[in-house]
């Protein structure tokens, strides 16, 4: 698949990913904006997503075209391309990209059918960033949508560390490098840095967390009322299950937090044995094998014992307990 053949004759072009948009979807988006501007001059290529952190913001190239609202008398696409998501968790853009006369979804979840009139799904992918890469043509890769690509690699890998990292990641990712951006900085200040507040928060994670079956599984839970507390918003929250699951002797780390009065978003991080992907899919959720997440609107105590009792009858299938 190449993207170009796809939407070469479209003079509207739309692009969107998930809600809370994170390193890869932003990065990913912005990526494919750029490349379509400099391949498609005449066209009109729009980003739709919600407002990225600030240290996406300042290291995305093209994050400063991003449109955060959706006209309501908005235009039919000629072509739009959904990127690291699947419909329903794109905001007030789903219904631009369902009324598209083409639909283009590209994404690396393993919990996704595909969507679109053309779809280009692999699970085994590091990331959509990665998927982006892959789908366009080398030669129109400049300094902006390298930077804008390796952001997004760098982030879903966790700075290449996770499992989905392959060969063909590190190859993508020299290349990018080669484009002579400062790819140390990006790495510091997109993965490693935190304001003093999201320390924190993540302070208070490990405190208020709870090691249970011999060590293999870590939780912890934040309510609305201690996050209020502190003023956090869910932004502040990114990153928490990634280091709880850093605790020696943890496969499988869940994060809870109440987002708002009795609703409650998971994100679970495994390393080798607990495939959350399960896990998240009974409250309807999704994503990757090693991490995923989901919402949870019933009883918390109840999900939390359900959570419970999966991972334990994981961890017993593979003779970890």
């Amino acid at each position: 698949m190449k993207l170009l053949d796809l939407v070469k004759n479209c003079k509207r072009i739309g692009i969107t990913g998930h809600s809370n948009p994170d390193g890869d979807c932003a990065g990913s988006c912005c990526a494919s904006a750029l490349y379509l501007r400099k391949r498609l001059p005449d066209a009109q290529v729009d980003v739709y997503l919600e407002t990225l952190p600030q240290e996406l913001e300042k290291n995305i190239p093209g994050a400063d075209t991003i449109l955060h609202t959706v006209p309501e008398d908005e235009a039919r696409y000629d072509a739009f391309i959904l990127l690291d998501s699947v419909p329903g968790r794109t905001g007030d853009a789903e219904k631009l990209y369902q009324e598209a006369a083409l639909t283009i979804n590209i994404d690396h979840h393993i919990s996704n059918p595909g969507s679109g009139d053309v779809n280009y799904i692999d699970a085994a992918a590091s990331s959509a960033s990665e998927l982006v890469y892959n789908v366009i043509d080398h030669d129109a890769i400049d300094k902006e949508i390298a930077q804008a690509l390796y952001v997004g690699m760098v982030t879903d890998t966790g700075v290449f560390q996770y499992s989905s990292t392959g060969e063909s990641t590190m190859c993508a990712a020299g290349h990018l490098m080669s484009y002579g951006f400062d790819f140390t900085a990006v790495i510091r200040e997109v993965f490693f840095e935190r304001t003093a507040l999201q320390a924190r928060i993540l302070g208070e994670a490990f405190v208020r967390s709870e090691l249970s079956m011999n060590g293999k599984c870590i939780f912890s839970i934040l309510d609305k009322a201690l996050l209020d507390r502190y003023g956090a918003t869910r932004q502040d929250l990114d990153g928490i299950s990634a280091q709880l699951a850093l605790t020696k002797g943890v496969d499988c780390a869940v994060f809870l937090h109440e987002d708002e009065p009795g609703i409650w978003r998971s994100s679970m991080r495994s390393v080798k044995i607990v495939n959350v992907a399960a896990l998240a899919a009974r409250f309807h959720g999704g994503g990757h094998i090693r991490a995923a997440g989901c919402t949870i609107t019933s009883d918390i105590g109840e999900a939390v014992k359900l959570l419970k009792s999966d991972i334990e009858s994981q961890l017993l299938d593979a003779g970890a307990l």
